[in-house]
């Protein structure tokens, strides 16, 4: 089957699966001066450096995928406006909590949502572990994430699956054993705080990325969030050069923003 998915901003895509369809993490707030990244904790800030392009937002979402609710860069404020409109939210079991108001559904990882609509037939999501540092230590303090698989009836290639805001740790072997994922689509931007920790790190980088990949064993890589904000450190062109120079740059998929671009699953 084909698909559509088109790049909105930071981690925000649009899948569009045989009419049905996907927004995940929704940031769609213009760019601002810097601000508080992490809720309650201001002492975690970024800055936003490139506004959305939201043309695809003109028509309706099905159901929205949150990896997590408690940071700007994934959801804000134009985002939760949106998410009213969206019958189905599927997020972490904090965001259940947090945001009650939009009848969010909380997913412990590896639990699997099934999604009824003929547009789709067997739709469903699987929440998968994701690791929002590489300073386990600190997880506490960042918050909890998931990423997620999306699979359906006679999916002849594999699992369409994303990876949330995570860095490469053991979840993504396991992640591995247990689904064939056909397409993967990675956070890097290798974003990073050094001001609190030097070596601290939030997402993947280019080298990780790649590890993914490899890991997953999958045939195509479709990297986002990479670029419009201030606490990405890895610059995009080395990012680019290093997946291009790598033994994916055949199956990576460069997505550009507000365009749709046809994937084959």
């Amino acid at each position: 089957m084909e698909i559509e998915i088109t790049y909105i901003d930071t981690a925000c895509v649009i899948i569009n699966i045989n009419g049905f369809r996907i927004i995940t993490d929704p940031a769609l707030d213009n760019k601002t001066g810097f601000l508080p990244k992490l809720v309650g904790k201001p002492f975690i800030f970024s800055k936003k450096t490139m506004n959305p392009l939201l043309g695809e937002l003109n028509t309706n979402i099905d159901l929205a995928l949150i990896s997590h609710d408690h940071h700007g860069d994934n959801l804000d404020n134009s985002g939760k406006k949106l998410l009213e409109n969206v019958p189905t939210i599927l997020s972490t079991k904090g965001a259940e909590r947090r945001l009650q108001r939009l009848k969010v559904i909380g997913l412990n990882p590896w639990e699997t949502y099934n999604v009824h609509t003929p547009l789709v037939k067997g739709l469903k999501i699987t929440a998968v572990p994701a690791q929002h540092t590489n300073i386990k230590r600190l997880l506490y303090a960042v918050g909890h994430v998931i990423g997620f698989v999306i699979e359906w009836d006679n999916q002849e290639n594999g699992a369409l699956y994303i990876s949330g805001d995570t860095v490469l740790f053991e979840g993504i072997y396991e992640i591995s054993k247990k689904f064939k994922i056909n397409t993967a689509i990675l956070h890097l931007g290798a974003g990073a705080f050094p001001y609190l920790k030097p070596k601290l790190r939030v997402t993947m980088n280019a080298e990780e990325a790649i590890q993914t990949a490899e890991i997953l064993s999958c045939e195509q890589v479709i990297p986002i969030h990479y670029e419009g904000w201030w606490h990405f450190k890895e610059p995009v062109q080395k990012m680019q050069n290093e997946i291009n120079e790598s033994s994916i740059k055949d199956k990576t998929i460069w997505l550009k923003r507000g365009v749709k671009q046809t994937i084959k699953l």
